[in-house]
């Protein structure tokens, strides 16, 4: 069973990663406007996260505690929007945004229930210079139940289409800054 600490930190995973595929996928895409953009930049970060995996579990850490976020299938969805809209960005914004909401949540749900329980994972690999704010409490168990995790789902399905609209907008601010600047 996971902790109610476990679960609320789904929550914050599916929304910062919807987040950050967003804003950044949206940005490089309306920058370069070049369909497939997305799903590039979706693959370096990929990469990235693996990377990061590999640190964690070279410190001792048991390979499957540490979660790699699912985004390339959401990443084609996004840049198939854009694709398919013949590059219209408000378009972008509603149909790309709505289509990520849906998918990353779902993807990244199934992604962490697989992982191991981290309240098991912290008594069985201890830190001793955990700070007290990390030291693991007596679970109280089926107290929220999955919650937390349907509320991750629905937060991240909802803002996705506010994240876009924020990385079209800096890449307007981009364009304006990059005029300012310009010697030309």
């Amino acid at each position: 069973f996971y902790t109610d600490w476990a679960w609320t930190s789904f929550t914050v995973f599916s929304i910062s990663q919807t987040l950050m595929l967003v804003v950044g996928a949206t940005y490089y895409l309306t920058f370069t406007g070049v369909p497939g953009t997305a799903t590039y930049y979706a693959l370096i970060m990929t990469v990235y996260t693996w990377i990061a995996k590999g640190a964690w579990f070279a410190l001792g850490y048991p390979y499957d505690f540490i979660v790699t976020p699912v985004w390339l299938p959401s990443a084609m969805l996004l840049d198939l929007a854009y694709w398919a809209t013949k590059k219209n960005k408000h378009s972008l914004i509603f149909f790309g945004g709505v289509l990520v909401g849906m998918s990353l949540p779902l993807f990244n749900m199934v992604n962490l229930i697989t992982v191991a329980d981290p309240l098991e994972t912290a008594f069985k690999y201890p830190r001793p210079t955990l700070p007290p704010y990390m030291t693991p409490i007596e679970p109280q168990v089926g107290k929220f139940y999955n919650s937390p995790v349907a509320l991750g789902a629905g937060a991240g399905a909802v803002l996705s289409c506010t994240f876009a609209a924020l990385g079209c907008k800096l890449n307007t601010w981009t364009y304006r800054w990059m005029a300012a600047w310009s010697k030309w």
